[in-house]
């Protein structure tokens, strides 16, 4: 894995299928249409969008309709390079096929704390690729009106540990389950990854997802210290267990700082400290999804023969998801453009 033979055939269907991405000059026009229809109609021309939809009557589309059809895209191109990949590329997809699961089941897990029942239609996007890729059945869990019976539904799969142990505890709030459900995953990513990739491929993966963790645990002290006034040990529990430019004592003095200042002296003597001179203590979620794709962006055209390529274009991909229903919203919702692009933006 990692050879230009090897990767030549998938790294030609990715570039094609990058270059029909939405670009910002296209969001930008896209917030400046009138009304939801018209931004349906829009996506129909374009290349990412014109045969799937082009059945579709964009007349009879709501925003929800839209969002699905866009989620749906995601899961659509998937499968696509999925089945033009060789089973070394396939053992990357299905690891990072599962955090489509989980984005499922805190879906379902958000509706069960909200009393809420989970509308088959909201699932539609993701049934197909469950069927394909995925061991959870999906209809039973969106039947379950407890967690107790959600959980019970998963037993004999994966994520069942994780959440039957947070499940123990009788104060478990939805964000201890859906963090227990991320740290399983990303721990998983880390401790796996020499067994899967090997060569160009370790690199490219553990530089990519090392600077994500190291940044997603930034933002978690900064986050739990700030807005919560977490002690030490809770922050310390929902840090994921890895290191990468981040060191163990610089994480260990972020935590037990008790100012803003002198946590702010201990990150600019850090590596993205140090790297990022606009990056600070206070802009740290701001500049997360910049540092990632910057990363991301990097890798893939250093080394385009690479698992970089496709790591690189599903998160291109998920990415202009987000920002084309942040694009629908601000037209529904008569938001100026400027101030559109300053939302589409810092996502």
């Amino acid at each position: 894995m990692g050879s230009v033979l090897s990767y030549s055939g998938l790294s030609t269907k990715i570039r094609a299928m990058q270059s029909r991405l939405i670009s910002e000059e296209q969001l930008q026009e896209i917030i400046q249409l009138p009304s939801v229809p018209q931004v349906a109609s829009y996506l129909k021309r374009t290349p990412e969008y014109a045969q799937a939809w082009s059945s579709i009557d964009e007349n009879d589309l709501h925003r929800g309709q839209i969002e699905r059809l866009l989620k749906k895209s995601i899961f659509g191109n998937f499968s696509r390079i999925y089945h033009f990949a060789n089973p070394e590329q396939r053992k990357f997809l299905e690891l990072y096929a599962k955090r489509y699961e989980i984005r499922v089941l805190k879906e379902v897990m958000t509706n069960l704390f909200d009393h809420r029942n989970t509308d088959p239609v909201d699932i539609s996007p993701y049934r197909e690729f469950f069927r394909l890729h995925s061991k959870l059945d999906v209809d039973r869990l969106v039947a379950c009106t407890t967690m107790e019976e959600f959980i019970g539904a998963l037993k004999g799969n994966e994520f069942y540990g994780p959440l039957s142990r947070i499940q123990e505890h009788e104060k478990a709030l939805l964000f201890d389950y859906g963090m227990a459900l991320d740290l399983y995953y990303f721990t998983q990513i880390w401790n796996i990854r020499k067994k899967l990739f090997q060569g160009h491929d370790l690199d490219e993966i553990t530089k990519a997802y090392g600077e994500k963790f190291d940044m997603l645990n930034l933002q978690f002290i900064q986050r739990s210290k700030r807005y919560f006034g977490m002690d030490s040990a809770s922050v310390y529990a929902l840090l994921i267990p890895m290191n990468y430019k981040l060191k163990k004592e610089e994480i260990n003095a972020l935590v037990e700082s008790t100012t803003y200042e002198e946590a702010r002296q201990i990150f600019k003597r850090t590596y993205y400290g140090q790297k990022y001179e606009q990056l600070t203590v206070a802009n740290l979620e701001e500049f997360y999804n910049y540092i990632l794709r910057d990363t991301l962006e990097r890798e893939a055209r250093k080394d385009p023969y690479s698992v970089a390529i496709i790591y690189s274009y599903l998160y291109h991909k998920e990415h202009e998801v987000n920002r084309l229903t942040i694009a629908i919203e601000c037209v529904r919702y008569g938001v100026e453009p400027d101030e559109a692009m300053r939302y589409i933006r810092n996502n």
